[in-house]
């Protein structure tokens, strides 16, 4: 059936972001007051306020992330389905020209000499005194992670982020005004290196910024790990939003419920179906290798709570939404999908503390048996629910959707110039 709409009879108040504007502004002020207080309750345990930060920070960048990967593959794919929510993916993805203030707090440790509390690589000799056997492994990496070395690749993966987001989505905005087919086809012909570009990047941040917290351990699919993650919570955000603007009276007869399914499908593909593929595959390798230093990594997250946290993840990870959404009517109807998003949201927040929180004990090496390991940190703490690591990632989660709101009050919230408007008004699934 023929959408009632077409791109010439769209009420302009339809896709005017005027009335988001006090919710933006609220979510700002609530965000900034969160992540003080979140500091605050932290601060006197300066490791764990290193990864609670973040932990928070990273929640953030994954998101925004996750929504530019989302734009770049519409453009790779000349894609016509998704334009009408593109503009709320190109609002999410905008936020990495300033998520790079995150990293401030990193970089002061850097500047303060201070690195290793969250780095164990950054103060070697210590390292040597603590865990030398570690220490010798680690030494072997010191080419590549080294302080200065360290934060000249943060800063190209920061700058390579935002330009990326500036160049997609200052091209769409403008083509609202020109109409220019030509934005269009630029676009599409950039898609490709962006894409090289993103993928690059993604991984060997995810190789500095979460696996260097172990650095004698590795693994070559960690980067694939944290690219799904992102997808998993950046196709989880665009669907929030867009079901919230709807809530809210925007974008009436413009989002429907094929939209809604292929924005579903997209979030059930690539967030739950191939975050487990690849989770299980890391698994799966890792332990029947049976190398001490991969096998720590997931032993330290198999040990007292952690062992929970576990469990948890992979039933609401993956278990539960798999059953939940391979439906294509839980895609369809506006509740189930509602709840489906913000599930997945919250569970890629345990699993980035199931990346980020967990501490290898330098002694697992002593235990002759798995069942004395377990007994010997049975209380091993994980500090999921900790009152600041919420306020921090609830702040920097409230601080991305009022900047976000705050983007898409200026910009509108829909492509109104791209060419495949009209494709993408009559979209039906089949």
């Amino acid at each position: 059936m023929a959408h009632a709409l077409n791109a010439n009879s769209i009420p302009a108040s339809a896709i005017s972001g005027e009335r988001l504007a006090p919710r933006s502004r609220a979510l700002t002020i609530a965000g900034v007051v969160l992540l003080v207080v979140g500091f605050a309750m932290v601060r006197t345990n300066p490791g764990f306020a290193a990864k609670a930060w973040l932990q928070a920070w990273l929640f953030a960048v994954s998101l925004s992330l996750g929504a530019l990967f989302f734009v770049i593959i519409q453009h790779l794919t000349r894609a016509g389905w998704s334009v009408v929510v593109r503009r709320v993916a190109e609002g999410i993805a905008a936020n990495l020209a300033w998520l790079w203030l995150g990293f401030l707090p990193i970089a002061w440790l850097w500047f303060d000499g201070h690195l290793d509390t969250l780095f164990p690589w950054a103060n070697l000799d210590h390292l040597r005194e603590t865990a030398p056997d570690e220490a010798a492994l680690v030494a072997k990496k010191a080419a590549f992670l080294n302080p200065g070395f360290f934060m000249i690749r943060a800063a190209a993966y920061l700058l390579v982020w935002a330009l990326l987001a500036r160049f997609f989505v200052s091209n769409s905005v403008a083509q609202d005004s020109d109409r220019s087919v030509a934005r269009s086809e630029k676009m599409g012909k950039w898609a490709g290196p962006a894409a090289i570009l993103f993928g690059l990047t993604t991984t060997f941040a995810a190789f500095d910024w979460i696996m260097s917290l172990n650095p004698a351990w590795f693994s070559t699919m960690f980067g694939v790990y944290f690219f799904a993650a992102c997808c998993a919570g950046g196709f989880s955000a665009i669907t929030l939003v867009c079901l919230r603007a709807q809530g809210h009276g925007l974008m009436k007869d413009l989002i429907t419920p094929e939209h809604y399914q292929d924005l579903g499908k997209m979030l059930f593909g690539f967030g739950i179906v191939f975050w487990a593929y690849i989770a299980f595959s890391q698994y799966m390798l890792i332990w029947y290798g049976n190398v001490p230093e991969e096998t720590t990594w997931f032993m330290a997250r198999q040990i007292g709570q952690w062992r929970i946290v576990s469990a948890a993840l992979l039933f609401g990870h993956f278990v539960i939404p798999f059953l939940f959404l391979i439906s294509r009517w839980t895609k369809r109807w506006r509740g189930t999908l509602t709840f489906g998003v913000v599930w997945m949201l919250v569970f890629h927040w345990v699993d980035l503390a199931y990346l980020i929180q967990p501490v290898i004990p330098h002694d697992l090496g002593k235990y002759d048996t798995y069942d004395a390991l377990l007994a010997a940190y049975a209380n091993e703490a994980a500090p999921v629910l900790n009152p600041g690591l919420l306020a921090l990632s609830v702040g920097m989660l409230f601080l991305l959707v009022g900047r976000t709101l705050a983007r898409l009050v200026r910009t509108g919230l829909l492509c109104k110039g791209d060419p495949r408007l009209a494709e993408s008004l009559r979209f039906e699934n089949f």
